[in-house]
């Protein structure tokens, strides 16, 4: 018989108690799990709050370093080749850190991993595996790693990467089901966010075209249309610089009207080959034309340099269709800014499209009222025709008349001389009668309305207006063929005061006497520097020997330059 006092059993006892602590960690498990779902909860929701691009990508890697308790997180952007990386944000890293790493990773090793195969990849240290690289000096150390794809509209928009679990601890599979639900978050955060960008960015293009076509219907200048279309493309893509090009007739080349921002100075005035400049090419092509690094593109020529500091550009055409392309375009980005996107040009071409429509409506009210004023000119002429110069003839006929009864020489001798200037003043008067009566349909393309053109066209590179002049009867005694040449020699001539002489006054004078034509473009700039570029002067003076004439240049003792291109006319 057992006695009261005996010990008890305490095998029950002991499997109460195993069966409390495994309840308590299940409870704990479960609050855990609750906490981290809760938490989740939290950074989705915190994800999809965010409108604006750069700061959603910000979200989504500091949320994901937190869901998983990382000491360091990165998201990485695929570029548009699909390869490497166009963008990386990073937490868990300093300032300091960043620059004494170097330049972020472009998508090798660990990271290029993801992006060849873009699915989960977990390793407990990331120096085991066959793509790892490596570290570069100045780098923290990491050891664990967890990266998961982000994919926008089933294409792989970037990765996500995380390292060093704190605590020492690996990554597990909770872990990685947790990142993998926050890249879903964040796919559709991030395609919310770039639907917004873009209907902001449309919305900015929109308003810069209404600015433009109010601009040019309200009746301002074309260089100032130029000038305004320049600015906005420039600040709407965040470009460095911006510049337009318009075709100079007639020459098969582009000039340079208007350039604003970054190298502005060295592209003003450019007279540009069609096949080697990249507006050249957009031009010809009449499609946007892109380079991902302008400054060592063989595409383009490199002199003069125009490009230093520049990095991705792209070339737009001002119009197309049967108009054809009213200019070009140009916008070039910083070294190292992401290169201009397919969308991006798009909507910089709709732009230009949209621009080209209101130069189109501009020119179409210019050319109603310079209909009125040829109408105007043509009743001044027949005025001047039929009254003041039978008035002067009259007069000039009583004076000769009048001068056989002077008995005193010289009194003879003046009326003659008078009579002399009174038949000079006919041949003026007659002169500016054919300029008034040019038929509008060869105002266009007679040489004295070019010359004007390109003398117009210059003054908003050149700082001021140039005096134009000129004498006889150049749209009829200067052949086709001469006159092509003049205006190529003009525009090459203001190029070169452009960008080397700073003159504040400019001069053109050009005459003909049916024999020769000659062409004289004088400054009061800094004259021509001793170890200048000569090639421009070398082009014009070959075009003056391929026609039997001569390039002459001189330069004053206080500065100026004065050019004299002078040609014999063939004989009729």
């Amino acid at each position: 018989m057992t006695s009261p006092e005996a010990p008890r059993v305490r095998l029950p006892q002991l499997k109460l108690d195993e069966l409390l602590e495994e309840l308590q960690a299940r409870i704990d498990a479960a609050r855990g799990t609750r906490d981290r779902v809760h938490s989740l909860l939290e950074a989705v929701l915190s994800v999809g709050r965010e409108l604006d691009l750069e700061q959603a990508l910000h979200s989504v890697v500091e949320a994901a370093a937190t869901l998983v308790d990382a000491e360091y997180g990165a998201l990485g952007v695929i570029g548009p080749d699909g390869r490497t990386l166009s963008a990386f944000h990073t937490v868990g890293v300093s300032e300091e850190e960043i620059r004494r790493i170097g330049p972020f990773p472009q998508g090798h090793g660990i990271l290029g991993e993801l992006i060849r195969r873009p699915r989960p990849l977990r390793l407990a240290k990331l120096s085991r595996h066959t793509a790892s690289y490596g570290f570069p000096p100045g780098h923290p150390p990491m050891n664990s790693f967890l990266g998961v794809p982000i994919r926008v509209r089933d294409e792989v928009f970037g990765n996500l990467y995380l390292t060093e679990k704190r605590g020492g601890a690996e990554f597990d599979e909770e872990d990685e089901s947790v990142l993998s639900t926050l890249a879903v978050a964040a796919g559709v955060a991030i395609d919310n966010a770039r639907l917004y960008e873009e209907s902001r960015q449309r919305e900015r293009w929109l308003l810069a075209n209404a600015e433009i076509g109010h601009s040019l219907m309200s009746g301002s200048a074309r260089s100032e249309a130029l000038d305004l279309i320049a600015e906005r493309a420039r600040e709407i893509t965040g470009s460095a610089l911006a510049a337009v090009a318009v075709p100079l007739r007639d020459t098969g080349r582009l000039s340079v009207e208007i350039a604003v921002g970054a190298e502005a100075k060295a592209h003003r005035g450019l007279v540009l080959p069609l096949g080697e400049s990249l507006m050249g090419l957009a031009f010809s092509a009449a499609a946007p034309v892109t380079s991902d690094d302008v400054d060592h593109d063989e595409r383009i020529s490199a002199e003069p340099p125009r490009f230093r500091g520049l990095g991705p550009a792209v070339a737009v055409p001002i119009g197309t269709g049967e108009a054809g392309a009213r200019g070009v375009v140009l916008l070039a980005r910083e070294s190292g800014r992401p290169v201009f996107s397919g969308q991006e040009s798009e909507m910089l071409r709709g732009f230009a499209a949209q621009a080209a429509i209101a130069m189109e409506l501009a020119e179409r009210r210019q050319d109603a009222q310079q209909i009125a004023l040829l109408e105007d000119r043509d009743r001044i002429a027949r005025d001047l025709h039929d009254l003041a110069i039978q008035r002067l003839f009259a007069t000039g006929m009583t004076l000769q008349s009048a001068g056989r009864f002077i008995e005193h020489e010289e009194a003879r001798a003046r009326v003659l001389r008078a009579v002399d200037d009174l038949d000079e003043t006919i041949r003026i008067i007659r002169s500016t009668i054919f300029g008034l009566r040019t038929h509008p349909g060869t105002a266009e393309s007679g040489l004295r309305a070019r010359l004007v053109r390109v003398a117009g066209d210059s003054a908003r590179v050149l700082g001021h207006p140039p005096s134009v002049r000129m004498e006889g009867l150049v749209d009829t005694e200067v052949p086709r063929e001469i006159a092509d040449h003049v205006v190529a020699v003009l525009s090459e001539a203001l190029s070169n005061v452009v960008r080397h002489a700073h003159a504040d006054r400019t001069e053109v004078l050009l005459t003909t006497d049916g024999h020769e034509v000659c062409l004289r473009v004088g400054d009061d700039g800094v004259g021509i520097p001793p170890e200048g570029r000569r090639s421009g002067l070398r082009n014009m003076a070959r075009r003056a020997e391929q026609l039997g004439g001569r390039l002459r240049v001189t330069s004053g003792e206080t500065g100026g330059t004065t050019l004299e291109w002078r040609v014999p006319l063939p004989k009729t």
